[in-house]
């Protein structure tokens, strides 16, 4: 079974990105790190028992020899929620369950965390990157645990697809998230909300 494990916002700038989700849900973001593998750096955010995070193309670090992750080559424009990221115990049987494209396992590191994640050859996921990246953590540390809790927790994230039929029944009985619905919509999009102590957020 999968487990929604955390949201990636997209941007061409990090700083940029970040200050677009702090302007939104009223807190700053923590450093994250630097992916030399994907010439990618981040900053994160602690939700309880998931996290959110920025990310973009790193302008200090090497080009990657294979496309990067999230489909970020491709990726321009304002900063945006466009990745759900789901969890599981055991990459290699999600991935034999498809749909084609999921990605090959990686085997990943950034200074105390180790994990594998299923990276498409091209960088773009399923349902035109609708569907989630998974990944498989290893061992116990994880983001969300070490990250300050401001006490945002997210409430609802929606997809919308052209193919919302579809792609929900790629998902059926592979997820149980009550946060999560797809809907049917002429583009392709993600939304999120949460609950803060300012009210209700969006993004």
């Amino acid at each position: 079974m999968l487990t929604l494990d955390h949201l990636a916002v997209a941007c061409t700038d990090l700083a940029e990105g970040a200050g677009w989700i702090e302007d939104r849900l009223g807190v700053a973001m923590q450093g994250g790190g630097k992916h030399p593998l994907m010439g990618t750096h981040n900053r994160l955010l602690g939700l309880g028992d998931l996290y959110l995070e920025a990310i973009a193309i790193d302008p200090t670090a090497p080009a990657p020899a294979r496309p990067r992750w999230f489909d970020l080559d491709r990726f321009a424009g304002p900063p945006r929620l466009t990745k759900w990221i789901a969890r599981c115990d055991d990459l290699a049987a999600e991935l034999a369950l498809g749909p084609a494209g999921i990605g090959r396992p990686v085997d990943l590191a950034r200074g105390d965390y180790r994990w594998r994640m299923a990276v498409p050859d091209d960088g773009i996921l399923p349902f035109d990157d609708a569907f989630p990246a998974l990944i498989e953590w290893q061992g116990a540390a994880h983001p969300a645990r070490a990250l300050t809790d401001h006490g945002i927790r997210l409430t609802a994230v929606e997809i919308t697809h052209p193919q919302a039929g579809a792609l929900a029944a790629a998902l059926a009985g592979r997820i149980d998230e009550p946060r999560l619905s797809v809907r049917q919509g002429a583009a392709v999009a993600m939304a999120a909300s949460f609950a803060t102590p300012h009210g209700t957020r969006h993004l």
